[in-house]
């Protein structure tokens, strides 16, 4: 999933931009403070965090939340994306740290994340979604 948002970028078709700030190898570490360092240097290049919800990510207490807390802590905007599809936060899959810190939550899908990037949301509580008239002017169907 995170390798087709960079096709997106890529695609001039698709109005879609982000700096990938990922990790271009794996950690191989136990140590807490080494990997927390390491995930501040690439978050510290960004000013948004987007974290990709699927299945699993909840249940990924050690990386992922260390990721989320130092992003936190470091004031970033944060964008829960769901693989799921939801258009506002499933508790049931995020991760309860990424929950109620003003983070806004959207579906797997360029346009919506794009007006994510671009719109930040201004609180440091609550979760946040966007209406049914935002993703009516970005091209989605509205039930």
């Amino acid at each position: 999933m995170y390798e087709l948002m960079g096709a997106w970028k890529k695609n001039t078709r698709i109005d879609f931009d982000f700096a990938d700030c990922q990790l271009n190898m794996a950690l191989n570490s136990e140590d807490e403070d080494y990997i927390k360092r390491k995930c501040r240097e690439r978050i510290d290049m960004a000013g948004t965090f987007a974290l990709l919800i699927g299945r699993d990510t909840r249940s990924k207490h050690k990386y992922v939340r260390w990721e989320i807390q130092v992003a936190i802590e470091k004031g970033c905007k944060l964008i829960g994306i769901n693989l799921d599809g939801a258009r506002q936060v499933n508790a049931d899959l995020c991760p309860p740290i990424l929950q109620d810190v003003g983070a806004v939550f959207v579906p797997y899908s360029p346009a919506i994340i794009a007006h994510a990037l671009a719109n930040p949301t201004a609180s440091e509580r609550g979760n946040y979604f966007y209406p049914p008239a935002v993703y009516q002017k970005l091209g989605y169907e509205v039930p």
